[in-house]
Parts: C-alpha cells; structure tokens; sequence
C-alpha cells in the first residue's frame, strides 16, 4: 500500500496518504511535532516557529528541527513542508536538493537556500 501510494504522490495524483506510521517508541514531543507536521497540506508550509506555537511551544524552533530529524517516514509524514522563517529550506534528513524537489512537485515556491 505504501509503495502505491508513493508511486501516486510522485505522479501527482495523491495529495494525502493513509499509510499508518507508527512514531510510537519517538519520545512524546517528537510525537507532537510529526502528528502536527502531519497536517500541513500539499503545496502548504510551515516554519519551524510556526510549528513549534502550533503544539503550545513558541520559541522551540530549533527543538522542532532536531524532532523532525526522527521522522521515520519522511515523505508520508510531510516534514520537508517545514521551512525556515525567511522562506528558505532548512535541513532535512534526505538532502536539501531532496526537500527543493518535493516542495517544488507540490507546486511549493521557496527562497533561495
């Protein structure tokens, strides 16, 4: 199911997985971050401020990029939507190149990095 869905996402066709993932043995607040990470839409983004206000914890940027890092499932679990505050990428655990190409087949436009 997983590797249709990918399949799907990659063509365009699928902007939302059912795929379960399981982030049980992640420490709680990595737990927030991706079940919250796991809302931003499809051609969508979020700082990692954003982010961090969204789970009650404004000021934690830095503390959502190091959660993010424990993503088990990185593209079913959309983290490469988080972004920096000033538009530019960030890190992710695929390549900076990797994230520019999922935002950029999601139609995301993004500041230069």
């Amino acid at each position: 199911m997983a590797a249709q869905q990918l399949h799907q996402y990659f063509q365009r066709r699928r902007r939302h997985f059912t795929v379960p993932v399981d982030i049980s043995a992640l420490p709680a607040f990595s737990r927030r971050l991706l079940a919250a990470a796991a809302t931003i839409s499809w051609g969508d983004t979020r700082s990692y401020g954003q982010l961090a206000a969204q789970v009650g914890l404004p000021g934690a940027a830095r503390a959502v990029g190091q959660a993010l890092r424990r993503n088990p499932a990185p593209i079913l679990i959309p983290c490469h939507r988080v972004i920096r505050a000033d538009g530019s990428l960030g890190g992710f655990g695929g390549g900076l190149e990797m994230k520019r190409k999922l935002l950029e087949l999601e139609g995301t436009s993004i500041a230069c990095s």
